[in-house]
């Protein structure tokens, strides 16, 4: 909106949203958080019951400030427009999972997530090629081969970053860094650059929400901000073109949830239990196996990540 009306000042109006997203998310965090649901703390996972009573669906706040910040501060299109929708809707899905006495079932969450991770692909495939570039080739997948492709990318990541949430700044850190990632492959390719300032201002936000989030926390962002966290860097990373560049720029996302996605279908599909002896999440397993502290745990993910980030960004630039 801003930028419509100073199209000359849009540098001055980044630097301006930017600082705008992360006041806005420390503010009314601060001031929200007392009317959200509490946490009645997890019986399953390591250390659940010590998030027993802090407030619980943090992410309805720091998603709906970046919306809000995104519709003031960033030149709008239908496309971004939609993508702002789905997002939304995605937090509300997992807010309404936060708020319910009783949680939702696998088989309801995984059809919104079906749904949303459609229609995202769908948009995407409406306003872009299906061209994806892998090892400096740029290939044209056809149409129904490219959303198969998407909606899987889309699904995948909302379910890994849902599955990372469970250590005070574990999935905000990560996500941090994977878009941090995508921002910097956005500039070196060149693609998406209309979603780069999207991805500055949403960063800004979960940077308001970890000022709370940090080890000890005072708030959890709930399945309201992991699920619209797995949307938005699913989004970012079919954004650059190279939609498989999501795998080292969120690897310790995809292993830290993903490990108990594939354990549960290991063994519900082909009886398999060669993970038996793992705990998942991941995070699970170093705490309670290599007695991990919470704060080792935020940081030896943070800094496998940092390091798989840095060595991929580094191989796409001796490779163009």
């Amino acid at each position: 909106m801003i930028p419509h009306f100073f199209p000359d000042r849009q540098a001055l109006t980044a630097f301006i949203g930017i600082l705008a997203a992360f006041a806005g998310t420390c503010f009314f965090t601060g001031r929200c958080s007392v009317y959200l649901p509490k946490d009645h703390g997890r019986d399953f996972a390591v250390e659940g019951q010590k998030s027993a009573g802090k407030p619980r669906g943090a992410g309805i706040i720091f998603v709906l400030v970046f919306a809000a910040a995104a519709l003031l501060f960033v030149p709008l299109s239908m496309e971004l427009c939609i993508y702002l929708i789905l997002v939304v809707l995605e937090m509300l899905t997992g807010f309404f999972d936060d708020t319910s006495e009783k949680p939702w079932g696998e088989w309801k969450k995984g059809i919104l997530d079906l749904f949303v991770a459609v229609a995202v692909a769908g948009t995407y495939i409406s306003y872009n090629s299906t061209a994806i570039t892998l090892g400096g080739m740029t290939y044209t997948l056809p149409v129904p081969v490219f959303l198969l492709g998407a909606v899987a990318l889309v699904w995948g990541s909302i379910n890994v970053t849902n599955c990372s949430d469970g250590v005070d700044g574990l999935s905000g850190t990560l996500t941090l860094i994977t878009l941090s990632t995508v921002y910097i492959l956005i500039r070196i390719l060149g693609e998406g650059e209309d979603f780069a300032f999207p991805i500055l201002l949403f960063m800004a936000c979960i940077l308001g929400y970890l000022w709370y989030n940090a080890t000890p926390s005072r708030l959890l962002m709930g399945d309201a901000g992991s699920r619209a966290m797995g949307v938005f860097i699913s989004l970012a990373a079919l954004k650059t073109g190279s939609p498989l560049l999501y795998i080292p720029a969120a690897f310790m996302l995809i292993m830290d949830g993903g490990l108990g996605l594939l354990k549960v279908a290991l063994i519900r599909v082909f009886k398999i239990h060669i993970l038996k002896n793992t705990l998942t999440p991941l995070h699970d397993h170093v705490r309670k196996k290599l007695d991990w502290s919470n704060t080792q745990t935020v940081f030896r993910f943070a800094i496998i990540q940092i390091v798989l980030s840095a060595a991929s960004v580094y191989m796409l630039l001796l490779g163009k």
